[in-house]
């Protein structure tokens, strides 16, 4: 049988389960584009399924070289999504669209190719999408065939036990303890998050926010805020085990909208209760569901951020039931899951592993 051909910009280390997952189901073949620089840094030297390294351009001629049943490619890139669609049409196999973006993002090259971007949702055999936000967003736009794979990390790693010790002891053995996890970037909110914590006062009750990603300036921070630097995946899982709250304030910027925000799936996999903005796609996609399985408030909105962070201070018993529905409710987010969801797709474009 021949294998799918499954274009993507790069293979991160939390995305390699998934496409073993896809592989052992359907048998794919990855072409990674974006150049060696940009996939090395990011990700992964061996994904552990048949891969090669492309150039963007070079779509076009791997559609059509008759060695693959179907083609995958996803919105990132300029060339790449458009060449592997033409040459799918020009091959006459199927094609399918993979996509996290769920608000337009207002560059000038995106505004430009709208028209592009619109026609392939339309024309797609079939849809691919991180979460309901996203299928909501290409439906709109005249998609059909939609399917959702759902986002998701290593369980068994993020689920295992993290030393919650020792990272309390290197943030100082707070009485409560934050963690932001992420980059200084527009669209990731920190400055919104420090407005709020400056707001709560929150230093002033033995409590830390802990950056994880940020790494130490000349510049002070403000009371009770660590900047933790670029944390191993080890240590990270630590500060979630140890962390009373996980904040991901993520804003709207014009040439970003937070597709999902894995880091909720891993502080959920350690019963970790999470704040996140309703700009964080696991809020629009449901993982994040306001009082049932975390607490969602409005992007950009300190007053009230740091009302929600004071919630759980202020309510131990409050964590506790938000940090076991959350776990509960991550737990459908498996790679074999997101593997599903692209076998259905593929099930529905007529090449899925059953109809061959």
């Amino acid at each position: 049988m021949k294998p799918v051909l499954f274009l993507t910009n790069h293979v991160p280390p939390d995305r390699v389960g998934a496409f073993q997952a896809l592989h052992r189901a359907q048998e794919i073949e990855l072409a990674i584009y974006g150049g060696r620089l940009h996939h090395a840094v990011a990700g992964v030297a061996d994904p552990g399924v048949p891969f090669s390294e492309v150039r963007q351009r070079e779509a076009y001629a791997l559609a059509t070289s008759g060695a693959h049943r179907g083609v995958i490619a996803t919105s990132a890139g300029r060339v790449a999504p458009l060449a592997a669609y033409a040459g799918a049409r020009r091959a006459g196999i199927p094609f399918l669209w993979w996509t996290g973006i769920w608000a337009q993002v207002r560059t000038p090259a995106h505004l430009a190719a709208i028209p592009l971007t619109r026609a392939i949702e339309r024309r797609a055999d079939a849809v691919v999408v991180y979460g309901s936000h996203v299928g909501d967003h290409v439906r709109g736009h005249g998609a059909s065939n939609v399917h959702v794979a759902p986002q998701a990390v290593d369980a068994a790693f993020w689920g295992a036990a993290g030393d919650a010790a020792q990272a309390r002891a290197t943030a100082g053995d707070p009485a409560f303890l934050v963690l932001f996890a992420g980059r200084d970037i527009p669209g990731k909110g920190l400055r919104v998050l420090l407005d709020a914590w400056g707001r709560g006062a929150f230093a002033t009750h033995g409590a830390v926010l802990a950056l994880a990603g940020i790494d130490p300036g000349s510049d002070p921070l403000p009371p009770g805020v660590l900047a933790l630097g670029r944390l191993d995946p080890e240590h990270l899982r630590n500060f979630h085990a140890a962390a009373d709250v996980l904040v991901v304030p993520s804003i709207p910027a014009p040439a970003f909208r937070e597709p999902w925000g894995l880091v909720v799936n891993e502080a959920m996999h350690q019963g970790t209760p999470v704040i996140a903005t309703d700009a964080v796609g696991a809020a629009a996609g449901g993982l994040v569901r306001d009082a049932a399985t975390g607490l969602v408030v409005p992007a950009g909105d300190a007053d009230r951020l740091a009302g929600a962070i004071e919630r759980l201070h202020e309510h131990p018993e409050l964590r506790a039931t938000l940090g076991a529905a959350g776990r509960e409710a991550v737990a459908a987010h498996t790679f074999d899951a997101w593997a599903a969801g692209f076998s259905a797709a593929l099930q529905g474009a007529g090449i899925g592993r059953r109809s061959c």
